[in-house]
């Protein structure tokens, strides 16, 4: 499967950090570029169930191709959700279906940064993308 060119340049820019430190500056920055959620897409029927931390999830289908906006009120997981984004947005729903959470982290050298709360709220929000897909 490709990868669409978000998710190049996502591992582009992590690969070249040297440590975690610059990883975990740059997952501040990619989640300062998360575009807002209006308080309409903040209400109760987007949030995601199963993160620690409150996320909020919207997407649309446009021809056959998915795109989706999060929000969250923590800026670790802010951060770590635009990753997520940029790995599934312009992906379509089978494809989206075979996105190995655990292997994209992995490739971003972020893995071992991920608590099993963490990981189980993005684990989460995956799980509800593909639950959209099938709507």
């Amino acid at each position: 499967m490709s990868l669409p060119a978000a998710a190049r340049e996502a591992l582009d820019a992590f690969g070249q950090c040297p440590g975690w430190e610059q990883r975990a500056r740059l997952l501040m920055q990619w989640g300062e570029r998360l575009a807002a959620l209006s308080e309409e897409e903040r209400q109760e029927s987007h949030r995601v169930h199963g993160c620690d931390s409150q996320v909020w999830l919207v997407g649309a289908c446009s021809d056959g191709h998915w795109q989706f906006r999060a929000a969250s009120d923590a800026r670790l997981i802010r951060g770590l959700l635009a990753v997520l984004l940029a790995r599934v947005n312009g992906l379509d729903g089978g494809e989206l279906q075979g996105v190995d959470l655990a292997d994209w982290f992995n490739q971003l050298g972020l893995a071992r940064q991920l608590s099993p709360s963490r990981s189980n709220g993005l684990n989460a929000v995956l799980q509800r993308m593909r639950e959209l897909t099938q709507k």
